[in-house]
Formats: structure tokens, C-alpha cells, sequence
């Protein structure tokens, strides 16, 4: 076997802390090594002709390139190796970069562990097989897990690129927290003008069927191919009787249901329809308030239904869907200010959310877009908006900047003028973070045409007094205490992830941070893509956006979708495990440890035996591990293999 070995320099990212060039000479002296030689940058073009060019003129059979990640460049690297005629798979890459050139300074030892990485590659590559890549055939449905404006995007961007869509959402309408918000920044245009029209055109798309009040309840299978149960939650309404007239909401008896679409700062009858502007505009009961439900009398509505839409007897349904991919575009849920026991912990009434405060900015609010106390109906005058009440703070495990709580809170003073032309809006902020295009035209906009007090630094402690509240905190700025009397107090609550994100990526087979967004496969390169092929995210599911950027993900999803669908058939990756049937004593282990679902329990001669799915398998070894008989091997990462790495390590 020939093989050349290729040390990149990387700039001095890694020639600055590691002798490239002695680790290219070390490198002749491995076994069957037969060229090696350093470069400047070998993922270039004209390194990656250098790789191409030595390949022929010196009849390799395999490559190690020292350099970066794998997770950066081995693709591009294994496409060189094709184009040169070999096998992708004859290929090692030694991560010098991230392993030892980024973490010490010494370098006389970096260069020696890099010698060591390099001949540990080498070894590894000489017991590597040809491995060839099979195909499947995929089914060209997607399913959209989400109906807020990213979900929206991106299921009408791949509804118009010919693909038959299922487009998912929890609650009764679609929507998600654009449909509650007033106006929007940076142009304060309203925002059930901008998202109405893409709710319709939803509703009416040919190629999208739409399933609202209902959630995933499991997923099977792998890319082009995934078996999705949703479960329909009972609405106890016909949804294809209903007509949306709204005559039941009008005559229901229980009419102090806190109102969950306006936050609980108003009530609502037990059934209604969320909002006017509802896609599908479709009554539903809320089961805890009905009293036909819970007591077993009353039925009002269904006496005055004109369709007799109303079904008491409805249950749960579970439907299955096959599609070939899933875009996840979940949203984000808001920050719970009740753990804050300095500012009341919620026992205030006047002491408010954002996003209450937003619903009572909307025209379609409980109060009709005229801001009033909750406790007691009056105007305020002073109120008092605090910035960060979930983001960035260690204390409350919120470290995090929610992004756009800045910006919201701007467009909100300038509401707030609008409204009342004679109040008086106070910012308590940490810092401004205002980055997007024309925002911080915006914040200098609330602070100078309409007079909102900016003041940095926290808040302490809200207190009742006389019928008002005394907010105190410091001015950073000034280096002294301050005391506001304020009417009404708007906490700037951060995002987190929604509610039951973990369960819905542990079903989906997908990472997740410890604050329960979805991670990215990659923070740069695949900020849309996940570690399970097939699986895309889109919005604020992956950390906290403002609505261009949520667009813009959705969007970035669906031309992913649309690419992955540009074949009639996908190719399997090789690297996976595979069972030697000999050895297998049917014990089960590997089937119990599998992430991913790739691995299942058959009959062999009357003889219970494992067997891989390979098209499920995504290579991650557990199995092999978990294997007591040594009867799982994973291609290309064989215990032969890695034995011959910790072997030459050990020399």
C-alpha cells in the first residue's frame, strides 16, 4: 500500500506552534508511507491539486492530511480523493489544529503530538477497507413541526417548489407569537397585516394539508424515509361542520375562562375561536372550563350550533404520515418572571409582561388596544419598562441574550406615546443591543422624538405604594440609587426554549443545548442542518430571533429540503455497524442502547439474532460498545482499527 501524507500549515494557525515541516519528514519513516510533504493551505485549490497531482504521480492508494476538524473538511478532502480516482474512504485526516496546535505553546511538544497523530492516522488507514455508498429511494413529502412565521416560510417556500407539505402546530391556529404582537420593528407596520396573508395562503395552498391542535407523537425511520404518528388533539368540534360563525362563543355560559391567547390578562368563554384573524378559523372547547365536559350539564353550544358541529364524545386521534424529511421550527416559549421575587413574583397585578403589555397595545386585545391597569381599569401615566428579566443572568440559569427584548421594548415606548401622548416611559436596561439593520436608528428614535428616559442599570426591588409602585435601582451612569413611582411596570421577559422541545428532539433523534434549543450541525456551515441527515430547523427552535432572521432560517430550510429532494434517490453512508451473526447470542444489548432506533431483533434459524438498519444507522458506535460478544463492528471503525491507533500510541 502507498501512502502520502499532506501537513497543512493552516496560515500560522498551525505552523505558528507546530514545525510543519518535521512533521512531514517524521512522516517518511512510517510504514508504507511513501510520500509526504507539508502545505500552506491544503483545503485550497492549489492544495488540493497538490493532493490530486500526488496521488498520480506517486501511485497512492491512500491519503492522511494533517490539519484542521474533520467535521470542517473531510468531505472536501474525500471529494478530491474521487476526482483522483480513489476510494473516499482511503482517507484519514489528523486534527493538528484543534488538538494541538490551539491548546499549547510549546512547540517542540505540539510538534511531537502532532508526529504521534499523524502516525496514529496512518495506521488506521492501512486496515481501512473499500467501502461503497448504496441508494434508496425517498419519499418527497415534508412535514413542517411548527406554525409560528418561520414554520409559515418555510412550508410555503417548499409548497411552492412542488412539494406536498404537512405543516403541524400545537395550538388551535397558526401563527405562533407574531400573531399576539401589535406592530413590529424597526418600520412599527402592523404585524397582523404582514402575517395574515401568508396565514391564508397557507390555508389555501393546494400542496400543504394542515394540522393544528395537534402535536408529534413519534418518529421512525431515516432520511426519505420517516414514519411520523401525530396525535390530533379532540377539539370537540367538527372542524369540517364548523363554519367559524362564532354563534357558540356568543351564547357559552362560562365566560370567565382565563384566556390563554391574551395571556391571561383577559377571559374568554370555554369554547371560542383564539383570534379574528385564526387560521383555521375553527371553534375548539377548552375541556378544563366546559361545564358540559366537567360536570356533565349545560351543552349550549351544541343547541345553538347552526351545523351542529359540537362533538362531546370526540377523542384523540392519531394519524401517520410518511415524508422524507422534517423541518422543526418549534419557537420559543417565554421567560417565567414569577421566579424573580424582587419584582413580586407575579403578585402584582400591575406588574406585567411584555407580551401582555403587547396584547393590550392590539387592537384585538381584552381591551380593545387601550392600555389600561389590569388591577383596576385607569390610564397609566408612569410606566416603568425593565430590560433582562431572563436573559443574562448566571442566577436564574439564563445566561443567555434573548436578542431581541431591546428592540421589542423601544417599539413599545413608541407605542406607548402614541397612545397616550402625556406619559412618561423609563428603560432600566444592562446595555443596548441593537445590531440588525436601522435598529439602533430606532432605539435613539423612542429615546429622542419620544422623550423615553433610558437608564442603566438593574432594578432591586418593586414595591406597592399607595395604589402605584416604587421601582428601585441603580444609575451605573450617574453612580447612584434612583426611585421611580410607576403605574404600571413591563418586565422585558427573555425566550426559552418551548415547552417540551427535549421530548421532541429525543424523538427526532436530535441534539439539544442545556437550555433545550436544537443545536445546528454546525455553528457556521450547517446552521439549518442537525447530526440527523434529513432533519432541519428553522427559527427560533435553535436559539432566540427577531422575525427577519426567523424568515430568513425558513427559508434556508426549505432550499435544503428542496435540495435534498433534486434526487430521485439518496446515497447511504457505509460507515455503519454491521452484526456477524456467528457471534450474536441474541442478548439484546445493542437494541436497548441505540439512539437512533437503527437496530432490531430477528429470526435466524430459530435463533433471535441482532440486525443493523443500515439506512437508520448513523455510525455513532454505541452498539459496538455495548456489545459483550464483540459481534457488532462498525465499518471503517473497527476494533482492529482503533486498536492499531492506541497500539502505535503506545510505542
Amino acid at each position: 500500500m502507498n501512502i502520502g501524507v499532506f501537513v497543512c500549515h493552516c496560515g500560522s494557525n498551525i505552523a505558528g506552534t507546530v514545525d510543519t515541516e518535521a512533521v512531514a519528514k517524521a512522516a517518511l519513516n512510517f510504514r508504507e508511507v511513501v510520500y509526504a510533504t507539508d502545505t500552506m493551505y491544503a483545503c485550497s485549490e492549489p492544495g488540493q491539486a497538490g493532493i490530486v497531482d500526488a496521488i498520480r504521480d506517486y501511485d497512492l492508494d491512500g491519503v492522511v492530511v494533517a490539519s484542521c476538524t474533520p467535521r470542517m473538511h473531510e468531505a472536501t478532502f474525500r471529494r478530491t480523493l474521487e476526482r483522483a480516482g480513489l476510494n473516499k474512504y482511503m482517507f484519514e485526516m489528523a486534527n493538528i489544529r484543534e488538538h494541538v496546535s490551539w491548546i499549547g505553546k510549546d512547540k517542540e511538544a505540539n510538534t511531537c503530538k502532532a508526529e504521534e497523530l499523524v502516525h496514529m492516522a496512518v495506521e488506521k488507514l492501512r486496515r481501512n477497507d473499500y467501502l461503497q455508498a448504496g441508494e434508496f429511494e425517498i419519499n418527497k413529502r415534508v412535514m413542517v413541526i411548527g406554525g409560528g412565521v418561520a414554520g409559515i416560510q418555510a412550508a410555503l417556500d417548499c409548497a411552492d417548489g412542488g412539494l406536498e407539505v404537512i405543516l403541524v402546530e400545537r395550538e388551535p391556529s397558526i401563527g405562533g407569537k407574531m400573531s399576539k404582537l401589535d406592530k413590529t420593528f424597526p418600520t412599527v407596520d402592523c404585524s397582523s397585516c404582514i402575517l395574515g396573508p401568508k396565514m391564508v395562503d397557507v390555508a389555501q395552498h393546494p400542496n400543504i394539508t394542515l394540522y393544528t391542535l395537534s402535536e408529534v407523537d413519534s418518529v421512525k425511520g431515516f432520511v426519505g424515509n420517516f414514519d411520523v404518528t401525530v396525535r390530533r388533539k379532540a377539539a370537540y368540534v367538527d372542524w369540517d361542520a364548523c363554519t367559524g360563525c362564532g354563534e357558540c362563543t356568543t351564547k357559552c355560559p362560562s365566560k370567565k375562562t382565563p384566556d390563554r391567547f391574551n395571556e391571561f390578562i383577559g377571559t374568554t368563554t370555554a369554547i371560542n375561536i383564539p383570534f379574528p384573524q385564526a387560521i383555521p378559523k375553527k371553534a375548539s372547547i377548552n375541556a378544563d372550563a366546559c361545564m358540559m365536559l366537567t360536570k356533565g350539564k349545560c351543552g349550549v353550544c351544541a343547541k345553538v350550533c347552526p351545523t351542529e358541529a359540537i362533538r362531546f364524545d370526540q377523542q384523540d386521534e392519531l394519524v401517520t404520515e410518511q415524508v422524507g424529511a422534517i423541518i422543526a421550527a418549534t419557537g420559543y416559549d417565554l421567560f417565567d418572571f414569577t421566579k424573580y421575587g424582587e419584582y413580586g413574583g407575579g403578585r402584582y397585578p400591575d406588574v406585567i409582561t411584555s407580551m401582555q403589555y403587547e396584547r393590550l397595545l392590539s387592537a384585538s386585545g381584552p381591551t380593545e388596544g387601550h392600555i389600561k391597569r389590569p388591577s383596576d381599569g385607569a390610564e397609566p401615566k408612569d410606566i416603568v419598562f425593565i430590560q433582562c428579566v431572563g436573559s443574562r443572568d448566571k442566577s436564574i440559569g439564563r445566561p443567555y441574550c434573548s436578542g431581541f427584548c431591546c428592540m421589542y421594548t423601544a417599539k413599545q415606548t413608541i407605542l406607548t406615546k402614541d397612545h397616550m401622548p402625556d406619559s412618561q416611559s423609563y428603560v432600566f436596561y444592562m446595555d443596548i443591543r441593537a445590531p440588525g439593520k436601522n435598529y439602533d436608528e430606532f432605539t435613539r428614535r423612542a429615546m429622542e422624538e419620544y422623550g423615553a428616559r433610558y437608564i442603566r442599570g438593574r432594578v432591586s426591588a418593586i414595591q406597592p405604594k399607595g395604589g402605584r409602585y416604587l421601582v428601585k435601582g441603580a444609575d451605573t451612569l450617574l453612580g447612584q440609587q434612583v426611585e421611580i413611582e410607576a403605574d404600571l411596570v413591563v418586565l422585558a421577559v427573555g425566550a426559552e426554549a418551548a415547552k417540551g422541545a427535549g421530548e421532541l428532539a429525543e424523538k427526532l433523534r436530535i441534539s439539544y443545548d442545556p437550555y433545550g434549543f436544537f443545536l445546528e450541525g454546525h455553528p457556521k456551515l450547517k446552521p439549518v442542518e442537525t447530526n440527523t441527515a434529513g432533519i432541519y430547523l428553522a427559527g427560533s427552535c435553535q436559539g432566540p430571533k427577531d422575525i427577519p432572521s426567523s424568515v430568513a432560517q425558513g427559508d434556508a430550510a426549505a432550499a435544503k429540503v428542496l435540495a435534498l429532494f433534486s434526487k430521485d434517490k439518496l446515497a447511504s453512508d457505509p460507515q455503519v455497524s454491521g452484526v456477524k451473526l456467528v457471534r450474536c447470542i441474541g442478548c439484546g444489548k445493542c437494541e436497548s442502547v441505540c439512539p437512533f432506533g437503527a437496530i432490531e431483533m430477528i429470526d435466524f434459524r430459530g435463533m433471535t439474532k441482532a440486525s443493523v438498519i443500515e439506512t437508520v444507522c448513523q455510525g455513532c458506535g454505541v452498539c459496538t460498545a455495548a456489545c459483550p460478544q464483540g459481534a457488532i463492528q462498525l465499518s471503517h471503525f473497527t476494533d482492529n482499527q482503533i486498536l492499531a491507533e492506541v497500539n502505535t500510541l503506545c510505542l
